[in-house]
């Protein structure tokens, strides 16, 4: 991806390292976009028995994610780099997807968003061992407490679905 570079003085990375952070961060901004997207549509469109919890534990994710989105960006900017920012940019960059025109069954919307949380998660294990290889200890601790956040909400959604014997 190539990346525009603000001015920034010395913080202890190498220019190479700021910009592998700058692309993972910015690639991991896309993906929050994408599932911030599929949180506010499900928030909409759920019905069902469970609209109510679902509506509610929607938005409660959607607006962690927002703030989450707002921190990813920052983080960039404070690595030296240019924060993504439009809609293409989001599409080109996410490893998450969509399904337009599909409104899924309540449960399933549980599931997908499920999927999408533990796919956040493997990747920003990754992303955390990267950031420590390359010595940002800074983004490292970041990438981890984002994580963990996505490891709540996970199995929050998780909780929704399951039997209480599971």
């Amino acid at each position: 991806m190539a990346t525009k570079k603000q001015t920034l003085g010395d913080i202890g990375l190498s220019g190479d390292a700021r910009e592998q952070m700058i692309d993972l961060l910015n690639t991991n901004l896309a993906d929050l976009h994408v599932l911030y997207i599929k949180l506010r549509n499900y928030h909409w469109n759920v019905t069902g028995l469970q609209f109510k919890p679902l509506h509610e534990l929607f938005e409660e994710q959607y607006t962690l994610i927002e703030a989450a989105i707002d921190e990813t960006a920052e983080r960039v900017r404070q690595v030296g780099g240019i924060a993504i920012g439009t809609l293409d940019e989001f599409k080109q960059h996410a490893r998450l997807s969509e399904t337009p025109g599909e409104i899924p069954p309540a449960e399933m919307m549980v599931t997908n968003l499920t999927a999408d949380h533990e796919a956040i998660i493997r990747q920003l294990r990754e992303d955390a061992d990267t950031a420590e290889e390359l010595k940002d200890m800074g983004t490292n601790d970041f990438l981890i407490a984002l994580m963990q956040q996505h490891e709540k909400m996970a199995w929050m959604l998780r909780a929704h679905v399951s039997n209480p014997g599971e």
